[in-house]
């Protein structure tokens, strides 16, 4: 069943359907507010479906919030994966939700997110009220107590270091929504869960997708381009392992390691992962980094739906369920990246930025063996002579145009921006092409319909298929693309015996 997204007003009949069959496919896209009971609830949440007299929908957990409504504490409905529609559409609203979600209001204001995208303050919040049902600070106030609930349940930290960490200026305004959201103060929902104890400095934390969710093919992609460095990545025999990288914040260093494994069945569950931060109010910028590298808002039923009635996927699709396009923690790193694997393989285009790294990478000191340097910074690579990379001198100065203009602020790779904008602005710099623009997109924009059709990798792995038409792929062929080129790897087909002839 479809729930209409975007501008359009949510289908009150087809919400309550899903809410009266439990379907798990829908946490996160909207949610149930119950008149009676005052409180708000995921659609799979397992009490007694109300009367339909007696609910409304909502987009966002701050839409309800802001109509009164308080979070049902038997399901917690900030615990899940968010709506894949920000990612699908990428409207003004989708890109605020992301830049919201990475604490960008926290750090600043309603002023510094308007900017971002390109509006007034004022359009702004009258634009996300129409959309959402609430404004800038009622949704980044929701972001801030459901990134404290996580902290208050699942780590050790004080109180106080949770109220930082998670965004709020003052231990008062921390207890007082905290009170408002959960009509619970901390200290009650901390006295509710067990809190799990961990390495000095480190937070536990688990991570919300939606299942299925192919982590063995994520962590492979991870592993084979992992750069020595800034990546670490464990891949044992079964396919299953960590990853780990280096992340560079806006109040300081920090570093992150997940658990990857596949998790099968409908709905949501939770990858594992652990925080090192210099900084505690990096808390929630580090996690929506980290869910984007995930893909952990994709909606896999229905990409695997559309996706797997093509004769030219299908198999592909039901090897590998819930296969997700892996996402990037910063947009400029991946950019860079994405110049250095021009024309060149995994393993040439990794090395070469390894030695980026090694020569001009900031070093740190993590709990994590392997992971000493942060990626250089746009300023840095502009600043580098192009003759000095030991790669064609065309190729060298693409970089550094490239760089120029994300330092300058000409470019930003940071979700906020329109997806076209970003593409025409790419492909205006001197040695970008469609190729490198397109591959941006693909993970540090976390555009959904990416199609490469010069890419080598894609052309291998469809010959032999006869004549395709990706066009029947969308809005999806970023996924499509994952599966062609997460199929290279896979073991060529058992040839049927030879017949014995009598």
């Amino acid at each position: 069943m479809e729930i209409t997204t975007g501008t359009e007003r949510l289908d009150f009949e087809r919400c309550y359907i899903v809410v009266q069959s439990r379907d798990r496919r829908f946490d996160g896209v909207f949610y149930t507010a119950v008149r009676t009971t005052g409180i708000y609830c995921r659609p799979s949440c397992p009490a007694r479906t109300p009367a339909s007299r007696n609910v409304s929908f909502h987009r966002t957990a701050a839409a309800a919030q802001t109509a009164g409504y308080r979070a049902c504490k038997r399901c917690l409905p900030d615990a899940t994966p968010g709506s894949p529609d920000w990612d699908l559409a990428a409207t003004v609203a989708g890109r605020a939700m992301r830049l919201i979600g990475d604490g960008v209001v926290d750090r600043e204001g309603v002023g510094g997110l308007a900017a971002r995208l390109g509006y007034t303050p004022r359009h702004l919040s009258r634009l996300l009220t129409t959309e959402l049902g609430a404004g800038p600070l009622a949704l980044a106030r929701t972001q801030r107590a459901q990134t404290a609930r996580v902290l208050v349940e699942s780590t050790g930290l004080s109180l106080t270091d949770v109220a930082f960490a998670a965004g709020f200026s003052s231990v008062r305004q921390f207890n007082e929504t905290m009170q408002e959201v959960y009509a619970a103060t901390p200290s009650e929902l901390r006295g509710r869960r067990g809190v799990r104890g961990g390495a000095a400095g480190a937070i536990e934390l688990r991570v919300a997708v939606r299942t299925p969710f192919a982590g063995r093919a994520l962590l492979r992609f991870l592993a084979d381009r992992a750069v020595s460095g800034v990546e670490v990545a464990d891949v044992r025999p079964d396919g299953t392992g960590w990853y780990a990288r280096t992340l560079d914040l806006p109040h300081g260093p920090g570093a992150a390691r997940v658990e990857l494994a596949d998790v099968d069945g409908v709905g949501s569950s939770y990858v594992a992962m652990v925080l090192m931060l210099d900084d505690l109010r990096d808390t929630s910028a580090a996690v929506a980094r980290m869910r984007a590298l995930l893909d952990a808002d994709a909606d896999p039923i229905a990409i695997d739906g559309h996706l797997g009635a093509d004769p030219a996927l299908a198999h592909l699709v039901a090897r590998r369920p819930g296969l997700r396009v892996p996402g990037h923690v910063d947009g400029h790193e991946l950019a860079v990246r994405a110049v250095l694997g021009q024309q060149v393989t995994v393993v040439a285009a990794r090395t070469a930025a390894a030695r980026l790294v090694a020569a001009h990478g900031r070093p740190i000191s993590t709990q994590v063996e392997g992971l000493t340097h942060l990626f250089p910074t746009a300023e840095v690579v502009a600043a580098i002579d192009p003759a000095d990379f030991r790669m064609p001198r065309a190729r060298g100065r693409a970089l550094v145009g490239l760089s120029s203009a994300l330092a300058a602020g000409d470019l930003v790779l940071d979700r906020g921006p329109d997806r076209n904008d970003v593409r025409r602005d790419l492909v205006a710099l001197p040695g970008i092409g469609p190729w490198t623009a397109d591959y941006i997109a693909l993970r540090a924009l976390g555009h959904p319909d990416i199609w490469l059709p010069t890419d080598v990798g894609v052309r291998n792995a469809l010959a032999g298929h006869g004549p395709v038409d990706p066009g029947r792929w969308a809005p999806w062929r970023s996924y499509a693309l994952l599966h062609l080129w997460t199929s290279l790897s896979d073991p060529p087909p058992a040839s049927p015996p030879d017949s014995l002839e009598e």
